[in-house]
């Protein structure tokens, strides 16, 4: 589950880098977000989401959307090293195991994580369709 989802994040960091700087945080279409308030909330969620799983804590996080692409990119990459630092320390049980995630969503462990892993695919799908709208090739969904 952790190498699939790090190569899912291995793509959406193609994403981000495939989006023209001065389109990142300006260019929506039908009233959905910017790509970079998208990948904002997914950098929100996901080692947020994976601390919880490890100490059963789950403070509320507001992390300031990076100011550059650069800075995105630096940000995903420094989540990426935490979470598959951080994984080996969810024990196998936990997986299995009743939690409230920031007190707002209740599931077991294993369904929470895969709920972050399903929301940065629908989200990279969303980049997908601005960077085809804005001319841009997306990169293959199949090479994580």
């Amino acid at each position: 589950m952790l190498e699939h989802w790090l190569g899912h994040r291995r793509l959406t960091r193609r994403v981000i880098e495939a989006f023209p700087e001065d389109q990142l945080y300006t260019y929506s279409l039908g009233g959905m977000r910017t790509f970079a308030d998208l990948a904002g909330e997914m950098i929100t969620m996901a080692v947020p989401t994976v601390e919880g799983a490890v100490t059963r804590e789950w403070p509320t996080y507001k992390t300031e959307l990076p100011k550059s692409k650069a800075e995105m990119l630096e940000k995903w990459d420094d989540d990426s090293r935490r979470i598959a630092e951080l994984w080996p320390q969810i024990p196998p049980e936990r997986f299995e195991e009743e939690d409230v995630a920031f007190g707002m969503f209740p599931g077991k462990v294993n369904w929470l994580l895969h709920y972050i892993i399903d929301n940065e695919i629908h989200h990279r799908g969303q980049g997908y369709v601005y960077l085809r709208a804005l001319g841009v090739e997306p990169p293959a969904f199949y090479e994580r």
